[in-house]
Order: structure tokens, then C-alpha cells, then sequence
């Protein structure tokens, strides 16, 4: 069965290949048994969760904000803080895991607020750099509601740091991507970070 199971994908090109024949050999090249009773059904798993954490690139900003934006008088700034946050890194294929923190301020127009955490999902369910992710909100939303500025804060844990390398248990990356008054303006940056920071007694 191995041998049949090697001259298989020997046969192929990676293109000819299906997903569950290349986890297969993955699981062969690292000196498992793909054959072995724990690891037959592996392969398909692996292809089902990777079609959901890759599902991001099946989903553009435009289609999740869709007609969720609002006509509102109001020009005060909007937070929606400790959005949990699942990638996976593009450098090992190994989680990166977080709150994401998003503030506007409206011109005319906001957003659904439960819009926020799915515009999160649509950039965060791919291959990913943090650096790259928080600057995609933010220019996301920038590009999707037009407002006076946009502020977006992730504070990350990285399993590529935790797990091998440096092996580092409690470091975490902290990025920022600053727009419009929060990029133009020191007061409205310095409030939404200062509004990060509060936590109030109820626990929100």
C-alpha cells in the first residue's frame, strides 16, 4: 500500500495532486505512517479545517459591510475593543492568536457594530503578517465608511515564538495602524489609547 501510495504521488505534479494526497506525504516526510489507524482520517481533517481558516480569501471587505452603513449625526469617536483574533502566521503556518481593538470617527455614515469583528475575520482567516493584518483594517475601513480617521491596535501571541525558536511563553507583538485624526491629531490618538487602557468595574 506505502509503495502503491508513493508511485501515486510520484505520478502527479503538485497541481495533479489533491490536498488529502499532499497532507499524506507531508505526514510521510516527517516519519510518519499515514496508513496507521490515528492518521487515516487525518488528511480530510486537515483539509476541513484549513477550508475554514483560509476562509478569508473567499470574502472581500465590500461583501461583510455590504448595506450595513447608516446615516447618523453623530462625529464622536466609535470603539469596539478586545475582538478576539485567530490567524495563522505566513512565515510556519502556526497560529497567531489576540484581541483586535477598532476605533472610528464618523462622517456622516457608521457601521453595523457586529460588521467590525467580521471585517476582522475577513483579513485575519489568511495567511498573515500582523504587521500587514492591522494595516488592512484599518485602510478597510477607511476605504469602506469614509470616516475623519480610524485607529486599530492587535496585541498578538505567536506559537512561532512559543513553540520553537526562541521559545518565548509570554511575549506578545503589539502593532498600530493610525489614519486620518488619529494619525493627524495627538489629543484623538492619546483618547483611544486611553480608553484601551480603562477598564471599569463591571468588567467591561
Amino acid at each position: 500500500m506505502k509503495a502503491q501510495m508513493k508511485e501515486t504521488i510520484e505520478q502527479k505534479t503538485i497541481q495533479d495532486a489533491t490536498f488529502e494526497e499532499l497532507v499524506r506525504e507531508m505526514l510521510a516526510r516527517i516519519g510518519e505512517d499515514p496508513e496507521r489507524e490515528g492518521l487515516l482520517a487525518t488528511p480530510g481533517r486537515v483539509q476541513r479545517a484549513w477550508e475554514f481558516l483560509a476562509h478569508g480569501y473567499k470574502q472581500t471587505a465590500e461583501s461583510v459591510i455590504n448595506d450595513a452603513l447608516f446615516t447618523v449625526d453623530y462625529n464622536e469617536m466609535v470603539i469596539v475593543k478586545d475582538i478576539e483574533m485567530f490567524s495563522m502566521c505566513e512565515h510556519h503556518l502556526l497560529p497567531f492568536f489576540g484581541k483586535v481593538h477598532v476605533a472610528y470617527i464618523p462622517k456622516g455614515k457608521v457601521i453595523g457594530l457586529s460588521k467590525i469583528p467580521r471585517l476582522v475575520d475577513v483579513f485575519a482567516r489568511r495567511l498573515q503578517v500582523q504587521e500587514r493584518l492591522t494595516t488592512e483594517i484599518a485602510d478597510a475601513i477607511v476605504e469602506g465608511i469614509q470616516p475623519q480617521g480610524v485607529g486599530v491596535v492587535i496585541e498578538a501571541r505567536h506559537l512561532c515564538m512559543m513553540m520553537r525558536g526562541v521559545e518565548k511563553q509570554h511575549s506578545a507583538a503589539v502593532t498600530s495602524a493610525m489614519r486620518g485624526a488619529f494619525l493627524n491629531s495627538q489629543r484623538t490618538r492619546e483618547e483611544f489609547l486611553s480608553l484601551l487602557r480603562h477598564k471599569q468595574t463591571n468588567g467591561f
